[in-house]
């Protein structure tokens, strides 16, 4: 079903105008999947990066030309980075073949249609088409979704399967895990999985979009179960190794479109 622009601009079923005020405070990029990232884009000297937001995830060693259509996400991104233009993935204002390589960043699953928005950025590139996304067939095998699931689901529900995905782009595609690292500066869910704590805090919780989808009276159950685990040592008695592991292999995907 196509879904309308919000009153900021935003694409899809999420006003980050409401949400979005600190956004760039909690997600930040983080270097572990900025270098994954950046090994997929290639060589490159071009490329177009597609939901843009506040940047995360944009290359500064090459020329690139952003795209979002949210006002707030605009406003955030940092001096240093290209001013984005107002466009949508599914029309972007380009001609073909403009780009070396194109990227997109956990947005799809705001894009209206998705068949459309890849077959945009398709057209548009020459080399390699590059998706950061999360796989929802593995969204509940985390921690998170014991204390809360409805925000599980809700992702899960938002997502675009991968299959959907790789049949979207065409031609070869490969997709590769992407592990989150203890200390990941990006503030996804996956990202707090050994620090807990941060789930506490309105602010970053709203810095995943999921959150704001979610009764405010499941969040009220979550804060409480969350805080009173953690109080008592449940939470460590459980999950406690995960404070000491290094890498998390959650949901999150690296998918490539090979072929332009």
């Amino acid at each position: 079903m196509s879904r309308g622009r919000q009153s900021d601009g935003s694409a899809g079923d999420v006003d980050y105008g409401e949400i979005g005020g600190t956004y760039s405070r909690y997600r930040q990029p983080d270097p572990e999947i900025e270098a994954q990232i950046h090994r997929a884009l290639g060589d490159a000297k071009t490329v177009l990066n597609v939901g843009a937001g506040a940047g995360s995830y944009e290359p500064t060693y090459c020329e690139v030309t952003a795209v979002e259509p949210s006002a707030s996400m605009l406003a955030q991104r940092p001096p240093h980075l290209t001013r984005a233009i107002d466009a949508v993935a599914e029309s972007l204002p380009f001609e073909d073949k403009s780009f070396d390589a194109s990227m997109a960043s956990v947005t799809v699953h705001q894009w209206s249609d998705l068949e459309a928005g890849l077959a945009e950025m398709r057209r548009v590139t020459r080399g390699p088409v590059v998706l950061l996304v999360c796989d929802p067939a593995a969204m509940m095998d985390y921690w998170l979704a014991d204390y809360i699931p409805e925000v599980r689901e809700i992702e899960a529900s938002r997502f675009p399967s991968l299959e959907r995905i790789v049949a979207a782009l065409g031609g070869r595609v490969v997709v590769e895990q992407v592990p989150v690292p203890l200390d990941c500066r990006d503030g996804f869910n996956e990202a707090y999985y050994g620090r807990p704590e941060a789930f506490l805090d309105e602010d970053a919780r709203l810095a995943c979009s999921s959150w704001s989808l979610v009764p405010r009276d499941a969040v009220e159950r979550f804060e409480a179960a969350l805080s009173a685990d953690l109080q008592s040592g449940r939470w460590d008695e459980k999950y406690g190794h995960l404070r000491r592991q290094p890498f998390f292999d959650g949901p999150l995907r690296l998918v490539i479109g090979k072929s332009g």
